[in-house]
Order: C-alpha cells, then structure tokens, then sequence
C-alpha cells in the first residue's frame, strides 16, 4: 500500500497537538458552566436524555426531559423547578437530586451513569454551586467537526482518537471531545466515552460523534495486514470499476473472477427483464464466441418490453400501487401509465414531475394516483421526501430528528407545501362500510384556495418551505406543486438525482450504495462517496435516461463479477468485491418456474397467462370474496408488499418455512403434473433422455449438466437400471412404495417431473448470483 494511504494514531496525536497550539482548548473546569453549552451535554454524554429513559415522550419516574437535549429551556424548568425544585439544592450541591441519582447513591432506575469526581459530576456540582444559571443569551453552536474525518487503519493499528472541535457563533473554537457523545453503527468497532475507536473485526465503521444539537461522521476502515497479499489487478470496463477496485484495493481484498457466461446471461435477463433466458436464448449466448456478446446482449434487453414491465413492477411498489385505496381501475390506470412512460423511456425527472403536478380525474390522469395513494399533507411531504430526496422524516414529526439535520420546524413546513391538495369524491362504493381507508369509484384530484398546516406545539399555520432549501413565495399562494416540481427534479437537486441513481444501483447490485436505500444523511455515509456522485452525474448527463445508467451499470466489471469468493472477500458484504447471492423475490421465482414448466399460473381477476411480474396491484379480488388463487398464494408467501409504504423496506426476500412446504409440496406440483406442460411433451417426444435433461437443465439454470449430473440422472430415468442399489436404498425404496412415493418403473412422465422438481427446489434455480 503507498505511504500515506492508512494513517498511524501517531498523526492523530500531533495533529490533535497541533490543533491545541493554534488556540483551540479543550473544555476545562476552570471555565464558567454554561447549562446549554455544559450540562445539556452531560445529560447527553450519561443518557439522561435518551428515548430509553428521560427524554421519553412520558418521561420516567415523574421526571421529563427533551429528548436529546432539543429544548434547554424546558430541561432547565424540570431540573430546577418541576417538583418543588428538590431535585437541586443551591445551599448543599452534594445533596441534589441531580447528582445523587446518577451517582448511585439513592435508588434509581437508570442506574449509576458517571463516577464521582468524572467531568460529567464535577460539571453539575459546580453548575449547582455557582447557582445553577439558567440558558443565557450565548453564542449559539454553527458548526462541528471531527479529526479526522475519516481513518484507515493497517494492521496491527487497531484504534485511533476522534477530535470534536464546535465552533460557535461569536467566531469561537472550542474543543468538546470530552463533552461529545459517540455513537457507532455496525459491531465492527467500540468507542470510548472519551471518542477512541477500537477495531472489533475488520471492515468500515461509522462514528457519529454528537454535540448539542449537531453531530457529524468519521469513517473508521480496519484492515488486516495479509502479509503477501499482491493485488491482482483487474481489468476495469468503466468509471465503477475506477471507483470499486480503488477502495478495494486499499482494504487489501481481490475482487472474485469474472462471472461465468452462464450465470451472467442468467443474471443480466433476471436483473433486467424479471424473467430467464430461454434454453435457446442461454445456449446460444454461450456459444458465442465474439468477445464483445455480453455488450450486445446487454443492448439487446433493455429494448424489449419485458423491461417496462420489470421496471413498472419497481415503481408500483414504492408509489403505493394497490386497490384498497385507488381501487382496481385505478391500480390499473396507474400501472399503465407507469408501464408506458418505462417502455417510452421517458426521462425520469419528466416521470417524477408529471407525478408531483398531476391534477384531475384518477381515472382519465394516472399520475393523480401519487395523490390519492398519499391523502394528507404530511404523508404526502413524508412519501416524496423518502422517494425522490431520500430522506426519512418520520422521526421530525414529534421531535428534531436525532440522526439527521430535519428539525420539526422543517418537517411541517414542508408538509405545508402539499395542503392545498385535495379531492372531489365522485363516488366511493366501498364494500367495508366501516373501513375510510377503502375507496372504490372515481376522484378528482385538485388544488383548492384553502388548506394550511399548523404547527401542534403552538396552533399557528405554517408557511411553506422547501425542504432544506427556500420558502415560497406569495406567488406560490395557490399553486405550490408547481414550484415544487421544478426544483425536486432540477439537475442542481444533488441530492434527487443521487436517490434515483441508488435506487437503480441497488436494483441491480442488490444493495444500496447508501443502504438503507431511503436514508441518505451525514450519520448513513455511502458506502462509495465519489462512486455515488458520479452515477448522479451519470444520470444527469443523460438527461435522466433509465436505460442508460441501467447499461451503464451492467458493462461494468463489477456487476459481471462472480458471487464465488476468494480467501480476501469472502467476509465483504458492502464493497460489491463480488455478486451478492440473494433469494429471487416472488415475482421473479414464481415466473421462473412457469416458465421453466410452461404452464402458466393463475391470479384472481387477472386473465391466464399474465405473468407476475405483469400484474398492476396486489389484490384485484378481496381474500374475505374469494379465496386466494395459487399465484396470490405464492406471491404473499415469498413477500411480494402490501404497498402501504413507500419504501423499499416493504418486500421481504427473507425465507421462511411456509416458503419450504410451499416449494416442497405446495401448487408448484399441480403445475408439475398439468398434461399440457413442458414435461408431459418432453416425456411423449422421441428426444434421448440425455437429450431432455439437458434441455431442463438449459432452461432451469442456463447451463449444460455436469457430467455428474447428467450421469446421475440418466440412472434415475433408465428404466432398466436399479434405481437402488445399496441395502439401505433398497430398504429406502420399499418404505417408499409403500406410500406410493415412487413412480412406477416404467412411468418416464412422473420420472421426469421429478427431476423437474429437483430442479426448481435447487439452490442454483432459487438464488440471484
């Protein structure tokens, strides 16, 4: 590794020296106790504060405090005034409530949460002593920054000192590294009260050291020595390649070898269109030996329809595309119209703009179902920011949100610039009277003169502001979505064009650049800062081309390595050093195997032979009318989202045992057994055994069989061969035929359905890699 590229906690020292020498103090107890600079960060620093204990929304054991330190004035009053002041005594500090309970020395719930004579305890005694002042008027926090901002530490290097420097608004440098509270995301690192890092295992580490109401991120990366490692070197196709092989190359770890072309042909068809290649389609791939096939072929699907479709199927599920509220013409207006703009290639801030503007019938306009899916200001502000900003705003709603900048000041008045939506019910037959959620008939999606938010802590109407940006202006009185439109999708709105790109990036990759996917903020950093911004510039170069960045994506190097590990990697799971293997979602796995069977499955009012990956909404027919049909059966089984989130976090790719009956016993045997499907014909045509497994096996998983498996199997389906040959097989078989598990011996049809079955049960068949 070049000199320069770790850094030694030496440098961390007499950088930290330095820093002192230029004027910049630590806090020390001479110093005059401030309670909004000093106390609020000794009821942060012992967790006084936290959602767990006092900063609860109820409070604990009759004592309340804002939580994180949010209101000093309101702490101020509990701590001095709330219970007839006894939790401080001015004439005798030592016997204040406030120290006593945190010390220890009286029952308390929390437990002891500092030391006597700790800086934390002499801070409030001395507070107590000098007269326990209230928040003054004082220079108020600007801004915080940690040294360093980011570390790499070789091995045997195993912790590095965090220095918190606040900088106030009188031009005041202060440094708070004994005062800050430190936080670290993963079970990589510990950090010490006093912001040390240690390495617990290898891998990067995120530490959000806090002060007041600012905190900010340093990146701690652990890497093993590996004495001989050699860099192999990979080739890079494109820009992704430049930005994933450098960092990988600085945490010492080899990328795995180029994907097959067997499992890349299989990969790019999945990631691409939701459905495999056909036997012929795989075979012929492979066969090809013109060195430019997988650029071609690349090329060749993103122009087939099978990709709106796919790429509709995304859409709908995080714009909330489903029946209960936008009833069934309504999911399949939308759907439509979404499908449509994907096939056209419409540019997606165009997408994302026809959506924020859209007015008028729910039917005659698709886009106004964003609306009606998102029926009050502030799910309106919550859903768009997660979609198109990636920000989480949730938690602003009651308080400032503790991991992010958004204050409840931003929160609602950026909820303020959706109140003037509203709707003209034409009709709503809805079949659960009780239920207001539900709507069935048509809406008029339109912006009215009236409608305002109000603040809940004081009652007043909140004006409009764009989130973290400017507040509209008096011209913007009636029509706030159109401003709103134009700055969202600006080529400026950095932050727009970085959630599209992850959010194609994770689609394709199968994890987010910025993971969760929704949750960009200082405390979440990207996993590849300037791989991120060059996929936005990407897409804002391309003038918001899906197609492009999505091809863009896929020539990479990266996106064609192979999930198989090497003895450097087989631990990464974040810097994309090879494929991640995840289980296909419902969608995808459902289609794969009727595909694989020819025989198409049925939903519950949808026609036979629309595959799931087509279909608009999730529940065209109510389960409590009629029981589910076996492709709903299955798509609920494997995850497929309600769609009452906006977020990607909805769908589960987790497996389950119902999953394992469901594959093991469930429909998928009715489909086996169908004497129409690709085995009955395979079984009546005059092809060699050899032949037909081999064209399973090119159909299920896009490959030849091995010569084990193909030798295997041909012993199954030869009529003349024993099936069984040891004692213990042969005592197998006889259990077996008594429970008639065994098909008769000259039976070819059931034979080969087994197989079949042994194929769509197989890790290789089930599995994305």
């Amino acid at each position: 590794m070049p000199a320069g590229r770790h850094c030694q906690p030496t440098l961390f020292r007499l950088l930290s020296i330095a820093l002192l020498g230029v004027g910049l103090s630590e806090f020390s107890i001479a110093d005059t106790v401030s309670f909004r600079r000093d106390v609020m960060t000794v009821l942060s620093k012992a967790g006084c504060n936290a959602g767990a204990c006092h900063g609860n929304g109820s409070g604990k054991g009759g004592f309340k405090l804002s939580l994180r330190g949010q209101n000093p004035e309101f702490d101020y009053h509990w701590l001095t005034r709330e219970a007839d002041g006894r939790r401080i005594d001015r004439l005798h500090p030592d016997r204040s409530l406030a120290l006593l309970k945190p010390l220890g020395k009286v029952p308390h719930q929390g437990g002891a949460r500092f030391r006597e004579g700790s800086l934390e305890h002499r801070i409030l005694r001395d507070w107590i002593t000098s007269g326990a002042a209230g928040p003054i008027s004082e220079p108020t926090l600007t801004s915080l920054e940690a040294v360093p901002t980011s570390a790499l530490l070789l091995e045997p290097e195993e912790s590095v000192q965090v220095v918190v420097i606040a900088r106030f608004s009188d031009g005041s440098r202060r440094g708070v590294t004994s005062l800050a509270t430190y936080e670290v995301s993963n079970l990589l690192a510990d950090v010490s009260r006093d912001g040390r890092v240690s390495r617990r295992n290898f891998g990067d580490a995120t530490v959000i050291a806090r002060y007041l109401d600012r905190q900010v991120p340093v990146r701690v990366t652990f890497v093993p020595a590996r004495p001989g490692f050699v860099w192999s070197d990979p080739s890079e196709n494109n820009f992704i390649d430049r930005f994933v092989f450098a960092k990988l190359q600085q945490l010492r770890v080899n990328p795995s070898e180029l994907s097959d072309d067997h499992v890349f042909v299989r990969r790019a068809f999945l990631d691409a269109l939701g459905v495999l290649p056909t036997a012929t389609e795989a075979r012929e791939f492979c066969e090809d030996t013109s060195p430019d096939k997988r650029e071609r072929l690349i090329e060749a699907l993103l122009q087939r329809p099978e990709f709106a479709d796919h790429w509709a199927l995304k859409w709908s599920d995080v714009l909330r595309n489903e029946e209960k509220v936008l009833d069934p013409k309504g999911v399949e207006v939308f759907h439509a119209w979404i499908r449509q703009s994907m096939a056209d290639g419409k540019p997606l801030d165009r997408f994302v703009r026809e959506l924020i503007r859209a007015e008028g019938s729910s039917y005659e306009n698709p886009p106004t179902n964003y609306w009606r899916a998102n029926r009050s200001p502030t799910v309106r502000g919550e859903t768009t920011a997660r979609l198109f900003l990636g920000a989480r705003l949730q938690c602003a709603k009651c308080h400032n949100h503790p991991f992010d900048r958004w204050t409840q000041d931003d929160y609602y008045s950026w909820a303020a610039v959706f109140a003037r939506v509203d709707y003209e019910i034409v009709e709503n037959k809805r079949k659960d009277k009780l239920d207001k959620n539900e709507f069935n008939g048509e809406q008029i999606i339109q912006i009215s003169d009236g409608g305002a938010v109000r603040d809940p802590r004081n009652g007043e109407v909140v004006w409009p502001k764009l989130l973290g940006d400017r507040q509209l202006g008096p011209g913007s009185y009636h029509d706030r979505l159109t401003p709103l439109a134009v700055w969202l999708t600006s080529a400026e709105n950095r932050l727009f064009a970085k959630s599209l790109a992850n959010f194609i990036w994770y689609h394709l990759l199968g994890h987010g650049i910025v993971e969760p996917i929704d949750d960009f903020r200082a405390t979440n950093p990207p996993s590849h800062p300037e791989l991120l911004d060059a996929l936005a510039d990407c897409l804002v170069e391309s003038g918001f081309d899906l197609r492009h960045v999505v091809a863009t994506i896929m020539r990479s190097r990266v996106y064609q390595l192979s999930a198989i590990p090497n003895e450097t990697n087989e631990d990464d799971d974040r810097n994309f050093s090879r494929a991640i293997v995840h289980r296909l979602p419902a969608e995808k796995l459902l289609d794969a195997q009727t595909q694989v069977l020819d025989a198409p499955v049925s939903f519950n009012g949808y026609p036979r032979g629309l595959r799931a990956g087509q279909l608009p909404g999730i529940e065209k027919v109510r389960i409590r009318d009629e029981p589910p049909a076996p492709g709903d059966r299955f798509l609920r089984t494997f995850g497929k989202p309600e769609r009452l989130l906006a977020c990607e976090c909805e769908r589960s790719n987790e497996t389950t045992l119902s999953q394992a009956f469901m594959l093991i016993g469930g429909d998928v045997n009715e489909l086996l057994e169908r004497a129409d499907n690709r085995i009955a014909r395979l079984a009546a045509s005059p092809n060699t055994n050899a032949e037909i497994v081999n064209e399973l096996c090119w159909t299920a998983l896009s490959r030849a069989p091995t010569t084990e498996e193909l030798d295997g199997t041909l012993r199954y389906l030869d009529e003349t061969s024993p099936m069984f040959e040891t004692k213990e097989q042969q005592a197998l078989a006889r259990l077996a035929a008594q429970f008639n598990l065994l098909p008769p011996p000259d039976d070819r049809r059931s034979r080969l359905q087994d197989v079949a079955w042994a194929l769509l049960n197989s890790k290789e068949f089930i599995f994305r890699h």
